[in-house]
């Protein structure tokens, strides 16, 4: 009798116990058992601390224009687990996902009994499942977003044509190194022999490490603001941002990216270089329409989202010491005469300090600390001590939620941020209000 897509996405958290494993080993062999389709699908490789999935949605809507069927493998899901996996934006469907994991049961059960193959993690299972699924269903290109780090990824198991670095930062240091060069070593080990590497605004000491590794590999660097640039114009009257690029093609002028934040034009710039690139090897004809249209295209939730204009509401998932500081940023030059009230949680394991003591630091700031449903998320008792005239601990996110919106006036801003696990559970409970979803 067939599973339930309940039953099969139980059946894949139920890999999730076994954490976050580096090493190809289990996800070698379960890719031995279904035929190695990472040999067969034609990949561009993207790792960085920040920027990962926003330049994965612009590349792909770009590649979409020139009417290619495009794969993309991204994380974490903000509104559906089938979105993780998808085809030109749409999500794998839940007989597909139900007939993979029918096939990998007896697989996994088997690699269990041995002591290499044994603990095959969730990100693993889905790994080879996105690679199969795109295989079976002959996608043109796959956009494959590294999970953590990259040498030791398991993503790192796919024969690209191209890769690319976005950003390097502190983050998940307990695995990848407590410093940014050790950081640029990991992120560098999806470099390949001989393909190309599009670098994004990477500082020069991690970019030093990440040019050395492409040095002994062959492989050419692009290099953002030496090969390619992008030049920052101003904000889009309705919402985004305008710049120009340049790359070896010449200028692009007046791009518009439809998502909010000055990193976003640096994102779209290392995804509009790969676009170029990937065309190039392809002997493929594009024009800037091409482009223009593409990136209208682009959406990418929670990543500075606006889901409301009055009031307006924003979301953004910044969940490391990187993130938040461009958040900041991005708050500070948008958005300066307004009162700001911030709604922030994240994972216990992340820097909660330094990304509390940032946002404390953002003009006409009121700021609410909270806790959320979810095995990792911080105690409310770790962020007591920050507690304060403009900062309020708030036991229940959703009548924190309730409270902040009766304290604002019309021209307030109200932004959630934090990890992208908490962002979501609120993004679903504002459009379901928002849609009358709730009583």
């Amino acid at each position: 009798m067939s599973l339930t897509i309940e039953e099969a996405i139980n059946w894949i958290h139920s890999r999730l116990p076994f954490g976050s494993r580096p090493g190809l080993d289990r996800v070698e062999a379960l890719l031995n058992r279904v035929g190695n389709p990472e040999a067969k699908v034609p990949t561009i490789h993207i790792a960085g601390t920040n920027g990962k999935g926003s330049t994965v949605t612009y590349l792909r809507c770009m590649l979409e224009e020139l009417g290619l069927k495009v794969g993309t493998f991204t994380s974490p899901y903000i509104e559906h687990f089938n979105e993780r996996i998808a085809i030109n934006g749409k999500g794998i469907s839940d007989n597909h996902i139900i007939q993979y994991v029918e096939k990998y049961q007896e697989l996994i059960k088997e690699m269990d009994q041995q002591p290499t193959s044994a603990g095959i993690t969730e990100f693993e299972t889905l790994t080879v499942m996105a690679l199969d699924y795109f295989l079976d269903e002959k996608v043109d290109i796959a956009i494959v977003e590294v999970g953590l780090g990259g040498l030791l990824d398991s993503t790192n198991v796919v024969k690209s044509m191209l890769t690319a670095i976005t950003t390097i930062g502190k983050d998940h240091t307990e695995i990848l190194g407590d410093t940014l060069e050790e950081i640029a070593f990991q992120k560098a080990g999806i470099i390949k022999e001989g393909i190309p590497v599009v670098t994004g605004n990477i500082g020069e000491e991690a970019f030093v490490v990440i040019n050395e590794v492409a040095d002994k590999k062959n492989s050419r660097v692009y290099r953002y603001e030496k090969d390619y640039k992008a030049e920052y114009r101003h904000p889009d009257k309705n919402w985004g941002e305008i710049f120009d690029f340049y790359g070896e093609a010449g200028k692009l002028p007046k791009v518009k990216v439809p998502l909010l934040g000055r990193h976003q034009v640096e994102n779209a710039a290392v995804a509009i270089q790969l676009f170029y690139l990937y065309c190039e090897m392809q002997q493929i004809n594009f024009t800037d329409r091409d482009v223009y249209q593409g990136l209208a295209q682009a959406q990418w939730p929670a990543r500075m989202e606006k889901i409301s204009d009055e009031p307006l509401i924003i979301l953004d998932g910044a969940h490391n010491d990187h993130a938040m500081r461009r958040l900041a940023d991005n708050l500070k030059k948008e958005f300066p005469n307004r009162e700001i009230h911030i709604l922030f949680s994240a994972l216990a394991s992340k820097n909660i300090d330094q990304m509390i003591s940032i946002l404390r630091k953002v003009p006409n700031v009121h700021l609410y600390l909270t806790t959320f449903d979810y095995p990792r998320a911080i105690e409310l008792t770790k962020m007591e001590h920050f507690e304060d005239d403009k900062t309020e601990i708030v036991s229940l996110w959703q009548f924190g939620l309730g409270e902040i919106l009766e304290k604002m006036s019309a021209d307030d801003l109200m932004l959630v941020t934090g990890s992208l696990y908490f962002v979501s559970q609120v993004r679903e409970l504002l459009l379901n209000i928002g849609s009358g979803d709730e009583d």
